[in-house]
C-alpha cells in the first residue's frame, strides 16, 4: 500500500502520514488498500482524500447458501440452509425486507417466511465490497480534520474520494480531487 501526502508543510504531511497509518492499522485496513492519497492545505482550508481499495470477493446471494421452496397452499417460503456461515446476515436482511414478525427459524438449518411481502429470489445476503467501503469511510472520517463537515463525495467503484472543508466548497478543489482520482486509475 502506498500513502502519498501533499502539503506545503513537510512536518504537517509527516503528522498526517502517522495519523493515517495508525488509523488504518487500528481498523485493520492496511492490506485492503492499494493506494491512498491526501492533498491538504490548511491555509485554504481544504482536505482531499482518495483511497483505492483492492477488489473483494463476489457477493453471497440467497441461492449460494440456501434452497428455497414456496408452500403453494400458504404462500410461505421455506429456506433450507446449506451453509450457515452467513446465516446472521441472512436473518438481518430478511427482517429488513419482510419484517421481523414474518420470519421464523424453527431450527439451525430452516427459516420460514410467513406471508412474504416481496420476492427474495437473488437477494444479496453479504457483500464484501460494501463492508469494505463502510470500513474505509470510517477510517476516512477519523483522518479528516475535525470541523471539516462540508464534504463532496466523488467515489466510484473501488475508489473512495472526498473533498472536505469547513467553508464553502470551491470548484478548484473539486477539480484537484478529480485530478488525483485520474492519477490513481
Amino acid at each position: 500500500m502506498g500513502i502519498q501526502i501533499e502539503c506545503y508543510d513537510p512536518r504537517g504531511a509527516a503528522v498526517y502520514e502517522i495519523i493515517t497509518r495508525q488509523v488504518l492499522q487500528d481498523l485493520q485496513l492496511s492490506r485492503a488498500i492499494d493506494d491512498l492519497r491526501i492533498w491538504v492545505d490548511p491555509r485554504e482550508p481544504v482536505f482531499i482524500i482518495a483511497v483505492k481499495t483492492q477488489k473483494t470477493s463476489e457477493p453471497i446471494h440467497l441461492e449460494d447458501m440456501a434452497e428455497m421452496e414456496v408452500d403453494k397452499a400458504t404462500g410461505s417460503i421455506h429456506l433450507r440452509i446449506k451453509d450457515e456461515t452467513y446465516l446472521p446476515q441472512l436473518l438481518e436482511r430478511l427482517w429488513e425486507t419482510q419484517g421481523r414478525g414474518r420470519v421464523r427459524q424453527p431450527s439451525r438449518f430452516e427459516v420460514i417466511i410467513e406471508d412474504p411481502v416481496s420476492d427474495i429470489t437473488g437477494m444479496t445476503v453479504h457483500d464484501p465490497s460494501l463492508n469494505l467501503k463502510k470500513r474505509v469511510y470510517d477510517a476516512i472520517f477519523r483522518i479528516i480534520p475535525e470541523g471539516f463537515r462540508v464534504i463532496r463525495d466523488l467515489s466510484e467503484d473501488n475508489l473512495i474520494a472526498l473533498v472536505c472543508t469547513d467553508e464553502v466548497l470551491r470548484d478548484e478543489w473539486v477539480l484537484k480531487a478529480k485530478e488525483i482520482i485520474d492519477g490513481m486509475r
